[in-house]
């Protein structure tokens, strides 16, 4: 999930000049999912599946009893085709349209939004650099705030345990808020696009967010590691949950996992120099002590949890001012 720095002047002469899906509508109406793969362009595992299911629909092995599906195979072409995380920046934050794109994201933003608008449920799928099981992303409970504000909790919780992911994942805004919050508060951190982009209040928002801020509702799905061959297999075995939950399909959806564990992000912590060095080769929850060293920074301070709880996203590799790991505990 956490971003990683990009080779310099690499994006290709003629980047892609298009976005394509696939849409199937059924002779009865219905709820409009949308499925979206490679949004990061080496995540490919929900591109693999998609891919598989659009030969199903074509050859009439799966069809459709009311509603609509939408696929999008690669829905960032450029880091596709770059085999890379994102082309000029990462697609999946400051999720908006753009009266004036600054970069390739932002153009396929300004076809993507539309997407999202058009649908009801957004199932995105996902996969991250280090090893571990499945899990699925999901937004706030319900709430009538101003950062997230949302009345579908009921059914989004549904869809995620329906995705069959061991672990469920909250409280992604909030934490991103804070964080922006604390970025902004360092001047020196907006001196280029990218650092621009990280202090913007929309930083957060990326496909869910944006899908729930227009009404619907969504989660993530991180399938695996990146080369899993397995991660292909959780992607279309959730699509099918899927379809199958909304009615879209007539097959029934097998039972929801049962007890899976819920963990809330807390915090955020960035990188604040290039020096700055973790204790081990931490994967997405590894479990932490009170106290336990994280990471040491440049100047030698010692980064430490803050309570009993879970490392999530660790990356080394990350930029000076970003994302260098989360820290979360599990759901009271």
């Amino acid at each position: 999930m956490t971003d990683q720095p990009q080779t310099a002047n690499s994006t290709p002469s003629h980047p892609p000049g298009h976005l394509r899906s696939h849409t199937y509508h059924a002779l009865a109406p219905g709820p409009a999912l949308l499925v979206l793969g490679a949004v990061h362009g080496n995540e490919v595992c929900g591109t693999k599946a998609i891919t598989q299911l659009l030969q199903d629909f074509d050859s009439g092995g799966i069809s459709l009893e009311r509603g609509s599906v939408t696929f999008v195979p690669i829905t960032n072409p450029l880091a596709y085709q770059l085999k890379r995380r994102f082309g000029d920046r990462n697609l999946n934050r400051n999720m908006a349209p753009s009266a004036i794109p600054q970069d390739f994201e932002d153009r396929v933003a300004n076809v993507l939004c539309p997407l999202l608008d058009a649908h009801d449920v957004l199932l995105d799928l996902h996969s991250f650099h280090t090893g571990g099981a499945p899990f699925v992303m999901i937004g706030p409970q319900n709430n009538t705030g101003t950062l997230e504000p949302f009345a579908q909790a009921a059914e989004e919780m549904q869809l995620a345990l329906h995705t069959g992911a061991p672990r469920i994942v909250e409280g992604w805004l909030d934490t991103y808020a804070r964080g922006v919050q604390r970025r902004a508060a360092n001047a020196e951190t907006a001196n280029n696009r990218s650092q621009t982009l990280v202090t913007d209040p929309n930083y957060g928002v990326g496909t869910t967010e944006y899908m729930r801020a227009r009404g619907g509702y969504a989660v993530t799905l991180e399938c695996g590691q990146h080369d899993d061959p397995a991660g292909i297999g959780v992607a279309r075995q959730a699509i099918l949950q899927t379809l199958g939950l909304l009615g879209i399909t007539s097959a029934k959806p097998a039972a929801p996992h049962a007890a899976p564990e819920i963990l809330r992000l807390i915090e955020v912590t960035d990188k604040a120099h290039a020096g700055d060095t973790f204790t081990r080769e931490w994967r997405s929850f590894d479990a932490v002590k009170s106290g336990d060293v994280i990471g040491i920074r440049h100047s030698s301070q010692e980064v430490k949890a803050q309570g009993d709880g879970f490392v999530v996203f660790p990356n080394p590799r990350g930029e000076v001012g970003q994302e260098w790991f989360y820290f979360a505990q599990k759901r009271v």
